[in-house]
Parts: C-alpha cells; structure tokens; sequence
C-alpha cells in the first residue's frame, strides 16, 4: 500500500482512514460491501488506486471487486457532483419520455451518463425505478424528487440548482 503522505510530505486523510476500514475488517468474512461503503464515505466514490488498495488489503481479486462494484447501483466509480441528478429510465418513466429527459441533460450539462461536470456542480446519473411510477417521468437530485416532467422543464430545473 501507498504511503500516507502526498508529495508535499503533508498526511493524507483520506489514505490514513482507508487504511484503518482496510485494517478493522481484513480478517473479517464477508468484509467486502462494508469496506467499500466506507471507502466510498471516505472519498465520494471509488476510484481505481482505493479498489486496488482494497483489493490488497483484503486479498480479494480486483475482477471480484470491480464486479461487485459495477453491480450494485449506490456504489459509482465516477466522483459525484454537489447536485447528483439521476434520471429514471424504468418502464414507466421511459414510457412517457425520460429517455429526452436524459438526453436534454446531457445537452445542457454538457457532460454523459457518469460523468461530472468540470466545476464539479452537477453529475448525471441512469437509474432503473426508482419507485415512483405514478409521477412519472421522474428524476431525483440528491434527495429532491422531480416528477411528471417533460424535456421542456429540464433547463427550470437546472436554474433552480445553479445559484446554490
């Protein structure tokens, strides 16, 4: 594992807590999802040097990790923006349009499915249901919840996030 100072000899925290989940669960069975919940508190998200820090520490094969990581949708392998908006794409959202919805984000964001924008404002999420079927269209960001949309609304709703 890395050593925990960056190139300024400065301590990195962030190395110095992966180090100690990695260490409170490496003998522990069936540490995996735990240790990378906690990772991803730690950092965000779940970059490829903490999976193969993880991978090291838990002697766990990083196919194995990436696997799990892919698998499950609340883990995400992309930094995340200050406003994560993610688009349901479920039957009934797709239905009645999400996939423009999507699409008119992804215009106005500049930016693709997993992506983040540069200044670090908004990221752009797909989920599959996300149990709201009678509003739908829906997308929700962070925890606000947007529904029976149109593509005509998307730019409102970015307005309302731009400022704050």
């Amino acid at each position: 594992m890395s050593d925990s100072k960056c190139c300024c000899g400065c301590v990195d925290q962030k190395d110095l807590k992966l180090k100690q989940i990695i260490e409170n669960y490496k003998d522990t069975s069936g540490a995996l999802i735990p240790v990378l919940h906690e990772a991803q508190e730690v950092y965000g998200y779940l970059p490829v040097d903490v999976l193969k820090r993880i991978s090291e520490g838990l002697n766990v094969s990083l196919a194995e990790i990436y696997g799990v990581v892919t698998f499950y949708t609340q883990f995400s392998l992309n930094p995340k923006g200050r406003f994560s908006i993610s688009v349901c794409l479920g039957t009934a959202c797709y239905v009645k349009g999400a996939g423009e919805i999507l699409e008119k984000f992804k215009e106005f964001l500049g930016i693709d499915v997993g992506q983040c924008t540069p200044d670090g404002k908004f990221s752009l999420d797909a989920c599959r249901c996300i149990g709201a079927c009678g509003l739908a269209p829906v997308i929700t960001i962070n925890e606000d919840v947007h529904g029976r949309l149109t593509a005509d609304d998307v730019e409102g709703i970015l307005e309302k996030y731009k400022d704050l």
